[in-house]
């Protein structure tokens, strides 16, 4: 999966930029700068990306829905 993903991200014109853009902490994480990849990911298993929360609370890797309506009410 990493060797398909670092191919993705040598073909994706967006790649700089979102990688600036990113938000998330996981320093694992190798999606960062691929955003459809990303959101592919965490919608697989019914959760946001890091990008919808803010700094302190995409800190805590809570990435449901419900936290993210919780903090948007």
């Amino acid at each position: 999966m990493m060797k398909i993903l670092a191919e993705i991200k040598k073909q994706c014109p967006s790649t700089v930029a979102n990688t600036k853009s990113c938000n998330c902490s996981y320093s694992g994480c190798e999606k960062h700068g691929l955003c459809c990849q990303c959101l592919s990911y965490h919608r697989s298993r019914r959760e946001l990306p890091a990008c919808y929360f803010p700094d302190e609370v995409e800190k805590t890797y809570d990435r449901s829905i419900r936290k993210f309506i919780e903090i948007m009410s």
